[in-house]
């Protein structure tokens, strides 16, 4: 088995191809993960401890309430490195906020941005920023592994996928490790209706979802299903189409995609207006600004 499930022997079957993300959108997963499992790593591994309370607010702000909402946890790190640096109250404090320009630089060069190629990047350079890197991911790896479990897939998620499974070929394209998105999928029973489970180490969202739409599917005949900007952002990338679940109002994202939207898609009525409206409603969402900054 390699890194990438898409070369494993996955083919085109059907007309239609949907690409599906899973944190914060197949599963209400997002705010244990990032509340319980990586700002208390993140805390720890970069000694923001004298600021615990600005660098929990600026991680929930750039990987829950924000256009940034389930972006890879390395360029989201840095992200919230450098809101806190640029915090006032934070500046008062004196806190000295980690650089980490190792991380940053390695994150220009490399776009499988999992801990494998972290790792290998380690043993080559032996660069500090990033064994630091490694570590707090490795740690949050062993605390959503030790802590996520038993969360249900939404409403209508397991139902939507059945009614697709006979017309369409799905995959899960999401920035979450492989090995944590296969166990989620298989102890809820539905890694059964998905042909590939493709997280961080497989690639960006664009480049898995170009990768299997590159496989003969026609344009129209491609779909990805998300929570976030950076989802619909690989949708357009590759010319597919895009389905928002709203955060915060993911029950009745998929109660509509279940009954109404699901249908459009595949009688071709889909893109258009009826896209573009569902497109308007989810960027009302999602806010660029942080609140501290207003």
């Amino acid at each position: 088995m390699s890194d990438n499930p898409l070369n494993d022997g996955f083919a085109k079957k059907n007309e239609f191809l949907i690409g599906i993300d899973s944190d914060g959108c197949a599963f209400d997963t997002m705010e244990i993960k990032h509340k319980e499992c990586f700002i208390p790593n993140t805390v720890k591994y970069f000694d923001l401890q004298p600021c615990s309370k600005f660098a929990r607010e600026a991680a929930e702000f750039v990987n829950l309430y924000s256009k940034w909402r389930g972006i890879n946890r390395f360029p989201a790190l840095t992200m919230t490195l450098d809101l806190l640096e640029e915090w006032p109250d934070v500046q008062r404090r004196g806190v000295k906020i980690p650089k980490l320009q190792g991380v940053r630089d390695w994150i220009e060069r490399e776009t499988k941005l999992g801990n494998p190629a972290l790792k290998a990047e380690v043993e080559k350079t032996n660069d500090p920023d990033l064994k630091r890197a490694l570590d707090w991911s490795v740690a949050v790896n062993e605390m959503v592994a030790d802590m996520v479990h038993g969360v249900s897939p939404f409403p209508n998620v397991r139902e939507s996928l059945q009614k697709l499974a006979p017309v369409a070929d799905m995959i899960v394209c999401s920035a979450t490790p492989n090995a944590a998105l296969k166990q989620e999928w298989d102890e809820h029973g539905i890694s059964e209706f998905v042909e590939a489970i493709c997280g961080q180490e497989a690639g960006s969202k664009k480049e898995t979802l170009g990768q299997a739409k590159d496989m003969g599917y026609e344009d129209g005949k491609v779909l990805m299903i998300g929570d976030a900007p950076g989802d619909m952002k690989a949708a357009k990338a590759v010319g597919a189409l895009f389905y928002p679940i709203n955060p915060g109002n993911e029950e009745a994202s998929w109660e509509r995609f279940f009954n109404e939207s699901c249908d459009k898609f595949l009688n071709g009525e889909y893109a258009g207006d009826y896209e573009k409206a569902l497109i308007a409603e989810f960027d009302e969402y999602l806010p660029e600004i942080p609140p501290w900054k207003k």
